[in-house]
């Protein structure tokens, strides 16, 4: 009866029992792939039992109900309609619902990617990560906001409010679920499909979190499969700079060291580190040697790998701004200090990185202070080097640009040879040579100036003077004819009423008369008196 009941749903067993009826159910079942709990959903729904489909199993009864034929062509209402409708109205709408389906699908990978189950769950996801990148989580720049925004800033999903109406602690399938091969996948589809970068960068540095960095778990994964997850998430995290903190970067630096990965996987981090280094610490490069460098306390040769990618790529990117060449150049200076108490750093080692810190210095640090710094604590922690090799290791110094505090410590420090104490005293002679100068010219310039300024000032005050005695006189005139102008009028006014109106004088006359000129005749004698005027005899005449 089992075998009719399968015949009826399955036409690939129809088919089969058909060609050999004595066909054993058991055996025939034992061909399929699929666990044994979907075996049991089948029999169940062969028997006319309901089942219950999942997110969980959904994947795998398509895929079973696939290889079983079990279409509406051989019978209605068969498994695959349902399951596959099932996976389409409840399952893709829903983030987290796909999420899980996306995850079984580990189970029956290669049948589900032919029918195109994975490429349905990854199209929804990527969908919805776009419409609502949060639900990767919160950009890691933004993870240090203050505490009181937590409770409003949500780091996933915020569900809309009718979701919320239902089900207040609803919150989004995590990715870091997903196995590697998974995950890798749909990291690859987002950054191809353009989901924001610094939300995958998020993404991804929580899942590093949680299956590398993170020591506690059900298990402790083992190296192999940690490495594997650290190259991933290298290959996959964008390139724009600033998606991750550079301590966080260079924590994934020590793992991977730790891990032995893959050269290219080292060089990756090492190229996304120096492209941000003037944001780092000199905690961050404090990193310990390990392998053949384990001589030394700390991998110098790391930092100064990650130092020239910093100045190849600032060189060509900034080159106007020198807020980043400042911070480099003051984060290698207190490397140096550090590392400069390691009793094994080689002199080569040392001195090579003390040029690299002069290199760096120049035009953007105005003394060398930092540089004797470091040399007085590598020769006090290394006492035994010979004189030459203390001289070696003090060819870094200028002690033209040291300030005369540092060059007076360099000069009554025991440490120091001989020859350059001599270069210190001469250095500090010159400076105090070159202060005197410029207070002596800085005097003279001031004694010149006032000297200047008293001789102007009284000839500014004696043409103030003059302009203001030149302005009084136009004034004083300016009265002066007003008042003789107004005396004029009155006498005008006065003579004309005394006139008689028949023989009534015009203007004019009456003014001939005011100066002696009554008539015509008179006005032309006087005249002729004032052209023949008595001429003086000449004395001796």
């Amino acid at each position: 009866m089992d075998k009719e009941l399968l015949a009826a749903k399955s036409a690939k067993f129809a088919a089969t029992l058909k060609e050999n009826p004595q066909e054993d159910l058991a055996n025939f079942l034992q061909s399929v792939p699929a666990t044994a709990d979907t075996l049991e959903l089948v029999a169940r729904f062969y028997h006319g039992f309901e089942i219950q489909i999942c997110s969980q199993n959904v994947v795998q009864l398509i895929c079973v109900a696939d290889y079983l034929d079990m279409t509406e062509n051989h019978s209605k209402d068969n498994l695959l309609h349902k399951a596959i409708s099932y996976f389409q109205q409840r399952i893709l709408p829903s983030w987290s619902e796909t999420i899980k389906a996306f995850r079984s699908t580990e189970k029956v990978f290669q049948q589900s990617w032919k029918l195109g189950l994975v490429h349905e769950c990854l199209d929804s996801i990527i969908r919805k990560a776009k419409a609502s990148p949060q639900l990767l989580g919160e950009p890691i720049k933004n993870s240090t906001a203050n505490a009181d925004d937590s409770d409003e800033d949500y780091e996933g999903y915020k569900p809309n409010a009718r979701r919320r109406l239902f089900d207040l602690n609803w919150k989004p399938e995590d990715l870091t679920t997903l196995s590697l091969q998974l995950y890798e996948l749909l990291m690859q589809a987002m950054n191809k499909h353009g989901v924001p970068s610094e939300y995958v960068a998020a993404s991804l540095c929580n899942y590093t979190k949680k299956w590398v960095f993170s020591s506690s778990g059900e298990e402790a994964l083992k190296k192999k499969y940690q490495k594997d997850i650290l190259e991933a998430v290298e290959r996959l995290l964008p390139d724009e700079i600033g998606l991750l903190p550079c301590t966080l970067l260079f924590q994934m630096l020590r793992v991977a060291i730790y891990l032995e990965v893959t050269s290219d996987c080292r060089n990756g981090i090492e190229i996304r580190i120096g492209k941000q280094l003037d944001q780092a610490t000199v905690k961050d490069l404090l990193i310990p040697s390990h392998g053949y460098s384990k001589v030394v306390q700390y991998d110098i040769q790391c930092v100064r790998r990650i130092v020239k990618v910093f100045y190849a790529n600032y060189s060509s990117s900034n080159v106007t701004d020198i807020t980043g060449l400042i911070a480099v150049a003051d984060l290698i200076e207190e490397f140096l200090a550090e590392v400069a108490s390691d009793i094994d750093l080689k002199i080569s080692t040392f001195v090579g990185l003390a040029e690299m810190l002069v290199s760096a210095s120049m035009g953007v640090k105005t003394n060398s202070d930092g540089i004797y710094g470091a040399v007085a604590i590598y020769l006090d922690k290394h006492r035994h080097l010979t004189e030459s090799e203390r001289e070696e290791v003090c060819q870094v110094l200028d002690f033209q640009k040291m300030s005369p505090q540092a060059c007076d410590h360099a000069a009554k420090n025991e440490c120091m040879p001989l020859r350059m104490v001599v270069q210190v005293l001469f250095a500090g002679q010159l400076q105090l040579r070159d202060t005197i100068t410029k207070e002596v010219q800085s005097s003279d310039e001031k004694l010149i100036k006032e000297e200047a300024d008293e001789v102007n000032a009284p000839r500014v005050d004696l043409c103030e003077g003059k302009m203001r005695s030149e302005v009084e006189k136009m004034s004083k005139k300016v009265m002066q004819l007003e008042r003789e102008c107004s005396m004029m009028r009155k006498e005008i006014e006065n003579s004309s009423s005394l006139v008689v109106r028949k023989e009534k004088p015009s203007l004019w006359r009456e003014m001939k008369r005011k100066f002696g000129c009554i008539s015509s005749a008179h006005d032309s004698n006087c005249q002729l008196k004032k052209q023949k005027l008595p001429l003086k005899p000449k004395r001796g005449l």
